[in-house]
């Protein structure tokens, strides 16, 4: 139940709503790098990320996968399909071993209509999934490929120290996939920023030292 407490959407609820979702809660392990979810599948639950971390990617017709985002503990994703009881939009992956928390659409139409705010902070969720996405439009829109890798890497950096840290330990090819470029291309402006010393790079994980420029 601690878990569910911090998530936005479910704020709202006091202890003993929250002991019913638990009560009604599906609960699934799943190895690393196994699909959930398929895009296109129908299905009506909402998951809840209770350890691990899965991305959401869509592929293009030539096979290429784009990575929309990237969940971990806590973040709960399936919303949409939840609201509309359309087709899947995206493909959800593991990229570790993750425990989730499955919720049935019927199990949570018991608490909307007990507390209506519940459907509000779904609704304000959706709507900064769908502002991040205007910011990642218009980056492939208005941005080149180092503008798109700068933006990326000041959006996902955490404050620590004097210092900026990109926690998730992410591939040159994955940070493609999210730009919308190439991992050659992505391994060029690293390799670059790295020789300015504006950052650097341990186990895949990246510092950022001091503001990147504007341009390279």
């Amino acid at each position: 139940m601690e878990l569910l407490k911090p998530i936005p959407i479910f704020s709202c609820l006091d202890d003993a709503e929250l002991e019913h979702l638990m009560a009604v809660a599906r609960r699934k392990t799943y190895a690393k790098n196994t699909v959930i979810l398929s895009e296109g599948d129908v299905t009506d639950s909402l998951y809840v990320i209770v350890d691990g971390k899965v991305k959401t990617v869509i592929t293009d017709e030539n096979g290429k996968e784009i990575i929309l985002s990237i969940f971990g503990q806590g973040d709960y994703f399936g919303e949409m399909a939840l609201i509309d009881g359309k087709p899947r939009s995206a493909t959800i992956v593991t990229r570790e071993p993750s425990h989730l928390m499955i919720f049935s659409r019927t199990d949570l139409r018991a608490i909307f209509s007990s507390n209506p705010d519940i459907v509000f902070n779904l609704l304000k969720g959706l709507v900064e999934r769908l502002r991040e996405s205007n910011k990642k439009i218009e980056s492939l829109a208005f941005m080149d490929v180092y503008g798109r890798v700068a933006r990326f890497l000041t959006h996902y950096a955490r404050p620590e120290g004097d210092d900026l840290v990109v926690e998730e330990a992410l591939t040159h090819q994955e940070i493609a996939n999210m730009v919308g470029s190439s991992r050659e291309m992505v391994s060029r402006i690293l390799k670059e920023l790295i020789r300015g010393e504006y950052l650097s790079v341990s186990s895949k994980i990246i510092t950022i030292h001091k503001k990147l420029p504007y341009s390279w």
